[in-house]
C-alpha cells in the first residue's frame, strides 16, 4: 500500500509540473507581446525571413548577372539600391543575400547549441568527474576569444561559407554548455526527479524528457541573442575574404567589395552594411524582450 501511495504522488507531481509548465509558456506569449522591443525586433526578424523566400520574386534582376556598361550606377528608379562594380544590381543581391546570411546563422547557432546542449545536460546530470572533464575542456575553448578561434579553424579548413558556419558554431558551443550545466544542476534536485527516478524512469528519460524541458527558457534567450553574433561575425569573416567567396552576395562579402569604391560609390557598403546593422539590432531586442519575458527577475 505504501509504494501505491508513492506511486500516485508521483504522478500527481510530474502532472503538476507539467500544468505549471504550460502556464507558464502561456504567460510568456502574453507578456512577449506587451513589450515593445521585442514586437520591433520580432517584425524585423519576420521581414528579413520573408525576403528570404521572396527573394526570386522580389529581386528585380539577376544578382549574378554581370552588366558591365551599367557599372557603378548610382541609386535610381531601375536599380533601387545602384549597382556594383560589376554592374550587378545591389537590391537583387541583397535580397539573395539574406538566404546566405540568415543560413549561416541559424545554422551555426543550431550547430553550437545541438552540441552545447548535449554537453551541458551530461556534465550538470552526472557531475563529479563527468563534469570536471566536460567543464575544464569548455573552459580551454573561452580561453580564446571566439573571432580568433574561429579563424584558427577557418585556417585549417579552408575559406568558405561552410567552414565559416561550423567556426562560429564551434565557438558557441561552450556559451550554450554553460548555461544549460548550470540549469540542469538546478533542476535535478527538486523533488519531482527524485519522484520520476522512484517510478523507476532511466537517466535518458529524466534527461531529455523532464529535465530539458523545464530548461529551455535560457536556452531561447541565448539562442536568440548568439543569432545576432553568429550573423555579425560570419559577416566579418566574409569581409577578410574566410567566408563567402565571389560571385556570392554574402552581406559581408558584399561589404568587403564595396570598401574599395567607398568614396567614389559609397552606397556598394552602405546597403549591405545598413542591412546586417538592422538584423542585428532585431534580433538583440527580440532577445532581450525573451530575456524578460522569461525571467523576470531581470527586469527593473
Amino acid at each position: 500500500m505504501t509504494i501505491n501511495n508513492t506511486e500516485v504522488n508521483s504522478e500527481m507531481l510530474v502532472l503538476a509540473r507539467k500544468k505549471i509548465r504550460k502556464e507558464k509558456w502561456k504567460a510568456f506569449f502574453g507578456t512577449i507581446g506587451q513589450n515593445k522591443a521585442a514586437v520591433v525586433g520580432g517584425v524585423i526578424i519576420l521581414l528579413y525571413i520573408s525576403l528570404t523566400f521572396l527573394a526570386p520574386i522580389l529581386a528585380p534582376y539577376d544578382p549574378y548577372e554581370i552588366n558591365l556598361p551599367d557599372k557603378l550606377q548610382s541609386p535610381s528608379i531601375h536599380h533601387w539600391m545602384g549597382t556594383d562594380d560589376k554592374g550587378r544590381d545591389i537590391l537583387s543581391r541583397i535580397l539573395y543575400g539574406s538566404r546566405l546570411s540568415l543560413g549561416v546563422g541559424f545554422s551555426s547557432v543550431s550547430f553550437g547549441a545541438f552540441f552545447g546542449i548535449i554537453l551541458g545536460l551530461i556534465a550538470g546530470y552526472y557531475g563529479r568527474w563527468v563534469d570536471t572533464i566536460i567543464s575544464r575542456c569548455l573552459d580551454v575553448m573561452l580561453a580564446f576569444p571566439g573571432i580568433l578561434l574561429a579563424l584558427a579553424i577557418i585556417s585549417a579548413l579552408g575559406p568558405s561559407l561552410i567552414n565559416v558556419t561550423i567556426a562560429v558554431g564551434v565557438f558557441s558551443i561552450p556559451l550554450f554548455a554553460r548555461i544549460v550545466r548550470g540549469s540542469t544542476m538546478e533542476v535535478k534536485k527538486l523533488e519531482y526527479i527524485d519522484a520520476i527516478r522512484t517510478l523507476g524512469a532511466n537517466d535518458f528519460i529524466i534527461i531529455f524528457r523532464h529535465i530539458f524541458p523545464n530548461i529551455l527558457s535560457p536556452i531561447i534567450v541565448q539562442g536568440s541573442l548568439r543569432l545576432a553574433t553568429a550573423i555579425l561575425s560570419a559577416a566579418g569573416l566574409s569581409f577578410l575574404g574566410l567566408g563567402a567567396q565571389p560571385p556570392s552576395p554574402e552581406w559581408g562579402a558584399m561589404l568587403s567589395s564595396g570598401r574599395d569604391f567607398i568614396f567614389s560609390a559609397p552606397y556598394m557598403a552602405i546597403f549591405p552594411g545598413l542591412m546586417i546593422a538592422i538584423l542585428v539590432l532585431g534580433f538583440n531586442l527580440f532577445g532581450d524582450g525573451l530575456r524578460d519575458a522569461l525571467d523576470p527577475r531581470t527586469k527593473k
